[in-house]
């Protein structure tokens, strides 16, 4: 299988097809989606998403299918493995740092659109979660000391990540015990 496209590689194809949005914000709003329990098919997601794209040549798209593809396998197993989407580490910290923020903001979204707060009753640690993403996702970061603002964003980054699995796992588990309960 064909690794993830890279942050690079993803905007190319994004600004080419003017789907109209940000790498990392693409796959924040997908990863949420998922990670809150959404389902989408790789024909359907774009529209899922509520992306309105103007023709099926865009899920087409060998490299938005592989994003999919990648973005979905993040969930497959007992352990969500979410990894978000940044420029390469060589790129300049203050590009790394909004499109952090724009994977937050991209991630809510998604979340938002897979209804799972309607669904599933969500734990305080989960709901300040949530908070948490929507405060860096308000954010507008002040660069003043490069090492230091650079174990910082190593810090949010992290925090997303593993936020973002404990979320999935708690949604998944709420999702099971509901299923068991209908039943």
């Amino acid at each position: 299988m064909r690794s993830q496209p890279d942050h690079s590689e993803l905007s190319k194809a994004l600004a080419s097809l003017r789907l109209g949005v940000d790498a990392s914000d693409l796959h924040g709003s997908l990863t949420g989606f998922f990670c809150a329990g959404g389902r989408a098919s790789i024909e359907d997601w774009l529209d899922v998403l509520a992306l309105d794209p103007d023709s099926g040549s865009l899920a087409r798209n060998g490299t938005l299918q592989q994003f999919f593809r990648n973005c979905r396998t993040q969930f497959d197993g007992t352990a969500a493995q979410i990894v978000p989407l940044l420029p390469a580490p060589g790129a300049a910290l203050a590009q790394r740092a909004d499109a952090l923020v724009e994977w937050c903001r991209g991630f809510l979204g998604g979340f938002g659109l897979a209804g799972t707060a309607t669904r599933v009753a969500l734990s305080a640690d989960a709901s300040e979660i949530l908070a948490d993403f929507g405060k860096i996702a308000a954010s507008r970061f002040d660069y003043s000391d490069g090492a230091e603002d650079e174990h910082a964003l190593i810090e949010v980054f992290d925090f997303a990540r593993n936020g973002a699995a404990l979320l999935h796992r708690e949604i998944a588990a709420g999702a099971r015990v509901a299923a068991r309960s209908l039943h």
